[in-house]
């Protein structure tokens, strides 16, 4: 083995979101529940908009089970997000949980024989790592369009204040572009006396 490929899986095994599944052996339907908790060292998600961010803990319940193909993992994964609201721009907080159920085949099995690499991922050296399900799974599960509660008005597009701080009369005059050098010609109209 080389020097290079000892140093990453000295790394990989030290990792937290990494586990050993010498313990399940390859007998199908040997189990095995892990609980974990795992400070991101990046964010997860899209960080102006929403994301776990870097040094939130990702909680994970998950249960490994043998089975003939590989090791299937099922559980589930929670994480604190933050962003901000797409309308008015208020910042948010809130938690993001997922249901993970992946297949980690075995090396020489069936299933990675006729399967691409990024189809399924496989065991490496007995052990499985989390990382990459857990991102997926949490990206995906991130609003699109983060907002701080579903009827929120956001912001008037005149003056840039929350129509939620406004009044119900809240209102911007529009002139036309067309008439606005009139306008400042004659002045408001209101101004003048009414005629007779």
């Amino acid at each position: 083995m080389s020097e290079n490929r000892q140093a990453t899986t000295r790394n990989a095994a030290a990792s937290p979101w990494v586990i050993d599944t010498r313990e399940l052996g390859r007998r199908p339907g040997s189990s095995r529940a892990v609980h974990r908790e795992v400070a991101l060292e990046s964010p997860l998600g899209v960080e102006d908009v929403i994301a776990a961010p870097r040094g939130a803990v990702v909680d994970m319940d998950v249960l490994l089970e043998s089975v003939v193909e590989g090791v299937l993992v099922s559980g589930t994964a929670s994480a604190p997000v933050d962003g901000e609201c797409a309308r008015c721009l208020d910042p948010l907080s809130s938690k993001v949980e997922v249901e993970l159920t992946e297949l980690f085949a075995y090396p020489h099995s069936a299933t990675e024989e006729t399967t691409d690499e990024d189809e399924v991922p496989r065991l490496v050296d007995d052990r499985i790592d989390l990382e990459p399900v857990v991102r997926d799974a949490v990206v995906l599960a991130l609003p699109l369009v983060p907002l701080c509660k579903p009827d929120c008005a956001g912001l008037c597009p005149g003056c840039g204040v929350k129509w939620a701080d406004l009044g119900p009369d809240h209102g911007h005059e529009k002139i036309d572009p067309r008439w606005a050098a009139l306008q400042d010609r004659l002045g408001d109209s209101s101004d003048r006396p009414e005629e007779k």
